[in-house]
């Protein structure tokens, strides 16, 4: 078991990037329901990293197996998946957005009502689980985790209608924020998406199984066809093989998270009718028109850089060049036994390649920019490798604004756009030179054409402050209040 003060080192060996959401998967009427779950968590195993968990029901009894870690170092082997008979499971990556890091967090959630069991896995954050969450405990609401996936489970318990979708409905108009749902009752399996469709859910189709999951690459490996992407706003219900659609919210102009392009999905799953890694290497391809740099080798941040470094590379007809190669074998659970070991910080995971770097003009291009700590560190060793001049291009636009919709980042005083001008920011990565893709060449690399200012196309707050929902709990107190429950819970 690792102790809350490795788990703050190992919080500041992770590499200075945006941490992940989580990833959902549930399949309906299909013999060894939870073995193809374990598969398509396995998939999204890029979206968390911190604990997984499969329900399933068998149609008499649902069976909960959690754990902390990864995928495939808990559910790859029969004795595991035996407990999980049935041919309906939902199963959840978690990354912890809210609440701490512990096994009574870890979803798929899973409750007692009096219209019977339910089982939801939530992806995303909503806005005012603070406050939902206050108002329940006042009313004699009992939690038992700090997460605010539990809120939405107390709503359904406590809404006063009859059926169950009526139950969701309900707690749907109450809650806010960016979520995509997938839930399990002893009839249905049930996908929701919310109003803005900040947070992906798509729909695939196994035989006559239908499934939910967060990304197509989940489909891929258990030989799934994917049909579309659930809408923004939408409930879809699945019975008897049967699928049906509801839209119980006002009509809403969609906006999905458009780090999901840049950064999260996973490079071959399907967004918007095109592979992830299609919009990516356009990004670089952006990025080369905006820049006019006289440079040897075009050299990616392995491995979330590439796509844009190969897209930069053909567009400004320079030579790419892997001056970095990534440790595959350094695992998100490193514990640094020393600070010898520690001060090492970058090199555990990257190297470059020296015969390649030394003596050359090197444009080393990345997918963003957050704090900058781990670039200096980049930029530092191939200065050490004998690059003659590094200079930085990021295939996004200057991060100054938080999330509040499921992706763990810093605070604005922590981002170092929000804090340094260009130059600043080049001084303190100690690049030869810095530019980020502009707001326009971005859109231009997703849809063609430049943001409409009117009616922005994606929730790009990171890069504007433009937020699609304002959230209603205080951000710094939501914090504070879980650190408290975190210490009190470590010393009892």
């Amino acid at each position: 078991m690792i102790s809350l003060i490795q788990k703050k080192k190992l919080k500041k060996f992770k590499f200075d990037k945006l941490k992940e959401e989580c990833g959902v998967f549930g399949i309906s009427n299909y013999a060894d329901a939870s073995a193809l779950v374990a598969l398509g968590l396995h998939a999204l195993q890029h979206r968390g990293q911190e604990g997984c968990g499969i329900v399933s029901y068998d149609g008499k009894n649902y069976h909960s197996e959690k754990r902390q870690g990864l995928v495939g170092d808990h559910f790859t082997d029969s004795k595991t998946l035996e407990k999980l008979p049935g041919n309906f499971a939902i199963g959840h990556n978690r990354y912890s957005t809210t609440g701490e890091t512990s096994l009574r967090n870890i979803q798929p959630f899973f409750a007692d009502l009096h219209t019977g069991g339910l089982s939801v896995a939530h992806n995303g954050n909503l806005t005012n689980a603070l406050l939902l969450r206050d108002n329940l405990v006042k009313e004699g609401a009992i939690f038992r985790t700090t997460s605010d996936t539990e809120t939405i489970v107390q709503l359904i318990a406590k809404s006063k209608r009859n059926k169950f979708l009526d139950k969701l409905i309900d707690t749907l108009f109450q809650i806010q924020g960016g979520y995509s749902l997938v839930l399990m009752t002893n009839k249905k399996l049930v996908g929701v998406r919310d109003p803005f469709g900040i947070r992906p859910l798509v729909i695939g189709k196994l035989k006559d199984s239908y499934i939910l999951a967060s990304e197509t690459c989940a489909l891929d490996i258990v030989g799934a066809n994917f049909l579309r992407e659930v809408e923004n706003g939408e409930i879809i219900i699945i019975e008897d093989n049967k699928l049906k659609s509801l839209k119980p919210f006002p009509k809403q102009k969609s906006r999905p998270c458009i780090f999901e392009y840049i950064y999260f999905a996973r490079p071959d799953s399907i967004i918007n009718n095109k592979c992830a890694y299609e919009y990516r290497k356009k990004l670089g391809i952006e990025l080369a028109k905006e820049t006019d740099l006289r440079a040897d080798l075009v050299v990616p941040v392995p491995d979330s850089g590439v796509p844009a470094a190969l897209g930069y590379s053909e567009e400004s007809k320079k030579r790419f060049e892997l001056g970095l190669i990534r440790n595959h074998y350094v695992g998100r659970t490193f514990i640094e036994p020393t600070q010898n070991i520690r001060s090492l910080g970058v090199k555990l995971k990257l190297s470059s390649t020296k015969t390649i770097v030394k003596n050359k003009t090197v444009i080393l291009i990345d997918d963003s920019l957050v704090r900058g700590t781990t670039c200096h560190k980049i930029v530092k060793m191939l200065y050490e490798a004998g690059a003659k001049e590094v200079h930085v291009r990021i295939a996004c636009p200057e991060i100054k604004y938080p999330d509040f919709y499921g992706v763990d980042m810093p605070t604005e005083k922590e981002l170092l756009a929000n804090n340094k001008n260009n130059q600043e920011m080049c001084e303190y990565i100690n690049a030869k030179s810095l530019k980020f893709l502009s707001l326009n060449g971005l859109y231009r690399a997703l849809i063609g054409e430049k943001r409409n200012s009117n009616y922005p196309q994606f929730s790009d707050h990171y890069f504007t402050g433009d937020y699609p929902i304002k959230p209603h709990d205080d951000l710094q107190g939501l914090k504070v209040k879980q650190l408290s429950l975190l210490s009190s819970k470590s010393s009892n």
